[in-house]
């Protein structure tokens, strides 16, 4: 996939408010500065369409981006640490777990891992949450130029023991970089096939 045009489009707090559903959609969602923004920019080929932020939980809002004119990309807000309320990260999850349940044209969630760090246990109940509600995901390990080969696969490893101590296999997952461009076809392929499918869905032809 060539990404000719990548714009911003809206951004609310209320999932009804979202976009009307006759585009696939993809969400990219992860732990509080797990490198999502990067990736994203690094993803469409744009250098600040997505705001980076050293400050844990700059996204605070659901941001849809309008790609090629033909599916929409949402930036949703982290979850984990943030220099925020409690009451207000209540909302937050309120807000991100609603749009997840009723959005309807939503093709699959990129759930982004820093491959850097140990296993947390936010990051593996958020995809148990998906695993029990039959939501479609992918994992994203990010930043991995900021390890050597060996590390990496000791960390993803790690990784997938403590995943498939609920899960009987490792879900589908990209090792990524927003430095290098590791992982990126790899995201735009999965989401090519996804468009195909909705596609077909949307016109009732068999899938």
């Amino acid at each position: 996939m060539i990404i000719q045009t990548a714009d911003f489009f809206i951004s609310n707090s209320d999932p009804a408010k979202c976009p009307a559903a006759g585009k696939a959609e993809y969400a990219f969602i992860g732990r509080s500065n797990v490198g999502k923004s990067s990736l994203i920019n690094a993803l469409l080929g744009r250098k600040n369409l997505a705001r980076t932020s050293s400050t844990p939980g700059k996204t605070r809002l659901i941001n849809h981006f309008i790609i090629n004119s033909e599916w929409f990309l949402v930036d949703l807000p982290g979850y984990g640490y943030a220099r925020i309320s409690k009451k207000e990260r209540d909302k937050w999850e309120t807000m991100i777990r609603s749009y997840f349940r009723f959005r309807q044209n939503l093709v699959n969630t990129f759930i982004l891992i820093d491959s850097r760090i140990e296993p947390k246990a936010s990051d593996l109940d958020f995809i148990n949450w998906f695993g029990e509600n039959q939501l479609p995901f992918t994992l994203v390990f990010t930043k991995s130029d900021k390890l050597t080969a060996n590390q990496l696969d000791s960390n993803i490893a790690a990784f997938r023991a403590k995943m498939l101590e609920n899960w009987e296999e490792m879900p589908q997952y990209i090792v990524t970089s927003s430095v290098t461009g590791e992982g990126r076809d790899q995201i735009l392929e999965l989401i090519s096939a996804g468009n195909a499918d909705f596609a077909s869905f949307i016109s009732g032809k068999p899938l």
